[in-house]
């Protein structure tokens, strides 16, 4: 009997049809549609939160090229203007920018790099070693979290005083070097350390301070690389603390010498800008360098548990 189909009856396509339909071996599957158009949604989303996120970053670029009576005219300017080089030239004239931007850079240096290596010092003891009250002392460190500065500004400033660190450096640096929020992030970075090659390290002849530098730290650095970030960008943006200690305007940091700019009568928001736009450069440079530890350390203590 013969098995062809008869006429006007549906056949089955030819086989070089069949063969340009199936995808070759090892090709990547297609696809469906549903989760292309979720992905395409997602990444409209993403890309709005992006541009939104950006345009006070935009605004202050344009606002620091315009004098501050342009900045009021209606509509706005949105595009850069031509004052930038003569409102840096104000800058500079009005609060010695470049002093006082070094003065910031070396206060957040110092206190970052100490207040770092004390945090994890703290740490390394609250999740490695068994001693009696670690957990009330542990339970102190979370208790400091809930009290406001605004209670501490007072008893703080008459230690100051009474030790004559008033309009000093090291009254900025070195009252809020024990950062409880610091300790606690370490403690949970060092918790998942193994204790076999702490005693592998000790078995060898290696010291603990020589263990906790050489053996330890290199296992922490994500979470180690986000303590920098937070820490330098809280010391950075610091205000209150550092007006209350800093007389002396050679000793200003960034923000207090910004707020010299806001008068009773006359604000000069084309410097202001110009210097927060300014300020915010060094905090993306760190951001860039540390980006892979800090993204590592926050995905690392939302995984645990």
């Amino acid at each position: 009997m013969s098995s062809t189909p008869p006429p006007g009856a549906p056949g089955r396509a030819p086989l070089s049809a069949r063969v340009a339909r199936t995808p070759p071996p090892g090709a990547p599957a297609r696809t469906p549609l549903p989760a292309r158009l979720g992905r395409t949604a997602v990444l409209a989303v993403l890309v709005l939160g992006a541009v939104l996120s950006l345009l006070p970053f935009a605004w202050m670029l344009v606002a620091s090229t315009h004098s501050s009576s342009e900045l009021f005219h209606s509509p706005p300017p949105f595009l850069p203007g031509g004052n930038l080089l003569r409102n840096l030239v104000h800058l500079q004239e009005t609060i010695g920018f470049g002093r006082v931007l070094l003065n910031s850079l070396g206060i957040a240096v110092v206190y970052t790099a100490l207040s770092s290596l004390l945090s994890a010092m703290c740490g390394y003891g609250l999740a490695k070693y068994r001693f009696r009250g670690r957990g009330l002392l542990l339970g102190l460190v979370l208790a400091t979290m809930m009290i406001p500065l605004q209670v501490l500004l007072v008893p703080l400033f008459q230690m100051m005083a009474s030790l004559g660190w008033i309009d000093s450096y090291q009254a900025v640096i070195v009252p809020f070097l024990a950062n409880s929020f610091g300790i606690l992030l370490m403690r949970q970075g060092f918790l998942d350390f193994p204790d076999e090659l702490l005693e592998s390290a000790r078995i060898d002849g290696s010291g603990e301070l020589r263990t906790f530098c050489r053996v330890v730290l290199p296992c922490v650095r994500p979470q180690l690389g986000a303590l920098v970030i937070f820490t330098f960008m809280g010391q950075w943006n610091s205000f209150i603390w550092p007006l209350l200690m800093l007389n002396t305007e050679d000793r200003y940091t960034v923000p207090v010498a910004l707020n010299t700019l806001t008068g009773l009568s006359h604000v000069d928001y084309s410097g202001l800008m110009l210097g927060s736009f300014l300020a915010t450069l060094p905090l993306m440079v760190l951001f860039l360098v540390f980006q892979r530890q800090f993204v590592a350390g926050l995905l690392g203590g939302a995984l645990k548990g």
